[in-house]
């Protein structure tokens, strides 16, 4: 059978000496014998006693019969507790001290490659980790975007910037308006030049992906470099549309038209049929078809999507008289 969980398990105290001591807790002053028969572990118990006596744990009455009794615990534990206190002070400082060599060692190097799925996973960990204030992220294709919630529960700002090849996978967009409802401030770009992830202009990873390679990454620490992809990230995120979260009611129920028309573009943006994007506007098939007529009329545009990235590069959202 399992030992039970100990009330002592963080002390200095070995199995048997924990055991023992919490069987004299319960039961005070008891004579040795006592103390045997209740004793269910294969270590003689005199020897143990023996030991927490030499600890200062327990005392012994030399009376005509012996009788065994814990130290209080406030007492007994009090230096114990000092010692480790003390040897955990001990072991901060020397992590400290090679955490500052590992980076003495590592901060001469801008760029790490990293290649493997499972070693991206670990060094986006660390960018996650390293944020303080706030996780930026540029997710073209397949790209997982990162939740409000999942920097570690910590409250992080997050923005994130979407492209059209990623809204187009199944799923995404409900995906993203889930985590726009969250916290997340999400946006919209017909495409997107990399795979960024940036922790307070401290950390990134770019991560580069193609068919029939290996998958592979690269963590920037502070450098001229990471101050040009923080800046890139501000720029496209300044030219990017807000991405809505679905369920707003359409003009029918009070929803300006500017607004409208700004979901609308995104919707374009994001590849989704008149049909769905009626259901997402809360509209009609047939006024989200009009409606899309006349946004790619009043642009000059001959398909959906060049509407709609028309419309992003010129800062819409004005709407279309």
């Amino acid at each position: 059978m399992p030992e039970r969980p100990s009330k002592v398990d963080a002390l200095a105290l070995d199995a048997a000496e924990r055991a023992a001591y919490e069987l004299l807790v319960d039961l005070p002053a008891a004579p040795l014998a006592e103390l045997v028969a209740r004793w269910s572990r294969t270590e003689p118990l005199d020897a143990v006693l023996l030991r927490l006596e030499e600890r200062g744990l327990v005392s012994c009455a030399a009376n005509e019969v012996p009788r065994y009794t814990a130290v209080a615990p406030g007492v007994a534990f009090e230096g114990l507790l000092l010692d480790l206190e003390e040897q955990l002070d001990a072991a901060r400082r020397r992590l400290s001290a090679l955490d500052r060599q590992y980076r003495a060692q590592r901060d001469a190097t801008v760029v790490e490659v990293v290649t493997g799925r499972r070693a991206i996973e670990q060094r986006l960990g660390q960018v996650r980790r390293r944020a303080r204030r706030e996780i930026c992220s540029l997710c073209p294709g397949s790209c997982l975007a990162l939740g409000p919630s999942e920097p570690l529960g910590r409250d992080l700002g997050c923005r994130t910037i979407y492209d059209q090849p990623a809204l187009s996978q199944p799923g995404a967009l409900s995906t993203v308006e889930e985590l726009a409802l969250a916290g997340q401030q999400s946006r919209v770009l017909p495409h997107l030049p990399l795979r960024l992830h940036l922790a307070d202009n401290q950390l990134a990873l770019v991560q580069h992906t193609e068919p029939g390679h290996t998958e592979s990454a690269m963590l920037i620490r502070p450098s001229a470099l990471l101050d040009a992809l923080g800046k890139l990230f501000d720029m496209l995120w300044q030219r990017a549309l807000p991405l809505q979260p679905a369920g707003r009611p359409g003009l029918e129920h009070g929803q300006s038209a500017n607004a409208t028309q700004q979901h609308l573009v995104t919707l374009l943006l994001s590849g989704l049929t008149d049909e769905a994007i009626a259901r997402h506007l809360g509209l009609s098939y047939r006024t989200v078809q009009r409606r899309v007529a006349d946004l790619m009329a009043e642009l000059g545009a001959h398909t959906r999507f060049q509407a709609g990235a028309q419309a992003a590069l010129r800062g819409y959202p004005q709407a279309p008289r």
